[in-house]
């Protein structure tokens, strides 16, 4: 109980550095003690999982969720962890499988909103967005949960061009859930992209001191840059760097953060792609890390480096606008990725 109670600190408070190495620390004296009660060992061994994937250990994640699943393969929260492992991994066949026995199990929240994810990946977006308006259905309403999930669901939208629908979702989770950080965040996005500097920065400074979360800081240097603000641009994109330096001291692989940061805040494509490759070592099937490696290559001028990387994000032919553009610009379509 305390390990999850940490768990739930560290999304709600933004600390991850603190609460997740003493969420780890706590399951793994409980299971060097050897309990046992199998269901308490199970509970650890799932809750661990979960942590390391919040970590971004997420070979580590799925190897503690298949020794969780030999316990109890009637639960449907470790086929949730496992899911998500599979598809940070590139799995994506093995996580269909996965996810189809979560939704058999228990067809709730978590189960419809993992399956959003995989028909997003495999460019199926109406789909997509019908399964996560079921997860939404079923959420208690004010719940954390529910508030994450109504998210992803505006996130859908903004993601494919509907911006005013995201933005409904985005208010309708401040009425449920008040100053929730992440629809604060959400919000600042949208009117930095239409370019409403002052009503962005408005919701991301409210989000910003609600939680140290990392994509706040992030926009609001993209806003400090965008209107001129070099001093404050500098002292936000400093403090970027340190948290992302925290997260990693703590346990986080951060490598595709950094890279991020490196080509969109720093403009320095060669230190990117110094994080990205280091990332693409550990994760090569994953296709937004391929993605990420087309783009930062084709602003490079290595076509051939960006049409092979380029393949391998498009193989599960998704829809996600970024791919569809460099598709485009590279002439690499659908078909020839498969």
């Amino acid at each position: 109980q305390l390990a999850q109670l940490f768990t739930v600190e560290a999304r709600v408070t933004g600390e991850h550095g603190h609460y997740y190495p003493a969420a780890l620390q706590t399951l793994d004296a409980l299971l060097d003690s050897a309990p046992d009660d199998r269901d308490l060992t199970f509970l650890a061994l799932t809750t661990k999982a979960g942590v390391l994937l919040s970590q971004h250990q997420f070979a580590a994640a799925l190897e503690t969720g298949k020794e969780a699943l030999e316990m109890n393969p009637y639960n449907a929260q470790i086929y949730g962890v496992l899911v998500d492992a599979q598809v940070e991994l590139g799995h994506y066949e093995k996580a269909v499988e996965l996810a189809d026995q979560m939704v058999a199990i228990r067809p709730d929240l978590r189960s419809y909103a993992r399956v959003s994810y995989l028909r997003e990946i495999h460019g199926l977006v109406d789909p997509a967005i019908e399964a996560m308006q079921l997860a939404v259905s079923a959420g208690l309403p004010g719940t954390e949960e529910a508030a994450w999930t109504r998210l992803q669901l505006g996130q859908l939208y903004e993601r494919y061009g509907q911006p005013q629908k995201a933005e409904a979702h985005f208010l309708h989770v401040l009425t449920e859930r008040p100053a929730y950080p992440f629809a604060l965040g959400a919000l600042g996005r949208l009117e930095l992209e239409r370019g409403d500097y002052a009503k962005a920065e408005k919701w991301l400074t409210q989000a910003a001191e609600a939680i140290p979360e990392l994509s706040f800081y992030e926009d609001l240097v993209r806003l400090y840059q965008a209107t001129g603000r070099n001093a404050e641009a500098e002292k936000t994109l400093n403090a970027v760097l340190l948290m992302l330096q925290d997260d990693v001291a703590s346990g986080h692989q951060m490598n595709l953060e950094f890279a991020r940061v490196c080509a969109e805040l720093m403009h320095d494509d060669r230190r990117a792609l110094e994080y990205l490759l280091r990332e693409y070592d550990q994760r090569p099937d994953n296709i937004d890390v391929n993605r990420e490696l087309a783009g930062l290559y084709t602003r490079m001028g290595q076509t051939g480096e960006a049409q092979f990387h380029l393949r391998k994000a498009a193989r599960t032919n998704s829809r996600h606008p970024e791919l569809v553009s460099l598709q485009s610009e590279l002439g690499v379509d659908r078909l020839s990725a498969n």
